[in-house]
């Protein structure tokens, strides 16, 4: 069963999504059988994160041929980085449910359930045509729940995400394949493994700039990196909860990902080359995204804004050439993707309840629903890096390694954490604690018991990742570690 454990937790959710769509049309079965499937996927998730040796490389690897002509094969596999994610979706997907459980369609389910063979698929892939495939799988059922179950001009938000993101994703295959033939003109034989990729001499300077950009392009849409950005306002707006929900905790995190995965092995020299460039962009988005989060009134729209902040954050760190500043981006994307996930979640219940989500409609909902209140702040301040929450963390880590990296974006990035804090407070203020000014405080409810279960554990990881950060990070720091040394032979500074 270890050997084929990956396997099973990507294709379930498909098996389970194709077996609904022919034998029930019962939303409720299909909810529940839906949420079964992914608190079993749960289960052997944690199962491997407990087997796991964060010291002994890539495990659980499967690797047999696909279109073996063409060196294309089915390889997967997990390591301290994907494990991280890997956990992070397990929890969050099957808890999320809790909180979307009432008023859902069987399609509803059913996409999200092909969502995560697609992200998990793509996380766990080590062949680039393999992650390329899941990567395109991933994509077509967000399309599908934007199109369908959005909000306002759902069909031209549909159509500038699906526009946009088809043309990195081209630009990705392009130089996918280009490398493919480029190791076969080297070494007589095909192989789109990644670390096959990476032995390739004979490309020019030129040649990998353009590759790397290629690559990148995909990456830094899905993200997004400014100036690759301006798809998500409108998309976070307009889609379901659901969308965006995978779009910001789950899918988002995966373009950092890939930059680790891929593009910082096969392209190191151009990496470590155009780094300070990098790191000063996402600077700039920090800055950039949260000034347009502190002038935004949809509170969809500002927190689109501060997710795209704090993954040009993320994106620093990543670029920042040493352990501090990936470590703390590796944690930045878990606390990321638990507390932005969860603000847009109760984001879709003040909407679902009141019918608006704009801040100068709301108002006065403290005093009706104190758990709600509580939970709402605990993420706020966990978004914002609360000392004691994981979101604290992350961030130190990541400004220690920026200032590692260049003192002065050091101690810019370290004044840039007060704007996150500023229209989180603003917002939280007026939409939730004074009364509200447009007329009679609107009927609110509180948090339902399925909804305090399923926010319960994304409450502890919150604390726990915050107080006790080293039972995470010693996961994922040896590959860290192994990156820095072996990969870009440049040291592993702390």
């Amino acid at each position: 069963m270890s050997a084929d454990i990956l396997s099973f937790i990507i294709f379930l959710p498909a098996v389970v999504a194709f077996g609904l769509m022919i034998t029930t049309r019962h939303v409720e079965t299909v909810r529940n059988i839906a949420f079964l499937a992914t608190t079993v996927i749960l289960a052997l998730v944690l199962k491997i994160y407990i087997d796991f040796e964060p010291s002994a490389g890539m495990q659980f690897v499967t690797n047999v041929p696909w279109i073996s002509s063409y060196g294309i094969n089915y390889y997967i596999g997990v390591d301290g980085f994907s494990l991280t994610i890997l956990m992070m979706i397990a929890i969050l997907i099957p808890t999320a449910y809790l909180l979307l459980w009432d008023g859902r369609t069987k399609g509803y389910w059913i996409n999200m359930l092909l969502v995560q063979t697609g992200v998990t698929g793509a996380l766990l892939s080590l062949d680039v045509i393999l992650f390329y495939f899941f990567w395109e799988i991933m994509l077509l059922p967000v399309f599908l729940m934007i199109g369908i179950y959005g909000f306002g001009d759902k069909v031209f938000t549909t159509i500038k995400v699906t526009v946009y993101t088809m043309v990195g994703s081209l630009l990705m295959f392009v130089a996918i394949l280009y490398l493919g033939v480029s190791y076969f003109n080297e070494f007589g034989s095909w192989s789109f493994q990644y670390d096959s990729l990476t032995q390739i001499t004979t490309l020019s300077y030129n040649e990998k700039i353009w590759l790397f950009l290629a690559f990148l392009s995909a990456f830094a849409i899905k993200i997004p990196i400014f100036p690759l950005h301006t798809w998500i306002m409108e998309t976070y707006k307009n889609a379901p909860t659901g969308a965006v929900f995978l779009l910001s905790s789950i899918m988002a995190k995966l373009g950092v990902y890939a930059i680790v995965r891929f593009m910082i092995p096969i392209f190191p020299d151009i990496y470590v080359e155009f780094s300070t460039w990098f790191v000063f962009i996402g600077l700039f988005g920090l800055i950039y995204f949260g000034i347009a989060a502190l002038m935004q009134d949809d509170l969809k729209r500002m927190f689109a804004y501060s997710s795209a902040s704090h993954l040009s954050f993320i994106a620093a760190g990543i670029f920042s050439l040493n352990e501090f500043g990936i470590n703390g981006a590796l944690y930045l994307i878990i606390a990321h993707a638990i507390a932005t996930g969860a603000l847009f979640l109760l984001v879709g219940i003040i909407h679902d309840e009141t019918g608006y989500k704009t801040i100068k409609d709301l108002g006065g909902l403290a005093k009706q629903s104190p758990i709600f209140t509580t939970v709402f702040a605990i993420m706020l301040l966990a978004n914002i890096g609360l000392p004691g929450t994981n979101g604290f963390v992350s961030e130190l880590l990541i400004i220690f390694g920026v200032y590692e990296f260049n003192h002065t974006l050091g101690y810019i990035s370290a004044l840039t954490v007060i704007i996150g804090a500023s229209y989180m407070l603003w917002m939280f203020q007026r939409a939730i604690l004074v009364k509200r000014e447009a007329g009679e405080d609107l009927k609110f409810r509180d948090l339902k018991i399925k909804e305090i279960i399923g926010l319960t554990p994304w409450i502890i990881l919150i604390f726990l990742m915050g107080l006790y950060p080293d039972i995470f990070i010693n996961k994922f720091e040896p590959t860290v570690t192994h990156y820095l040394n072996d990969i870009l032979q440049i040291g592993a500074t702390k």
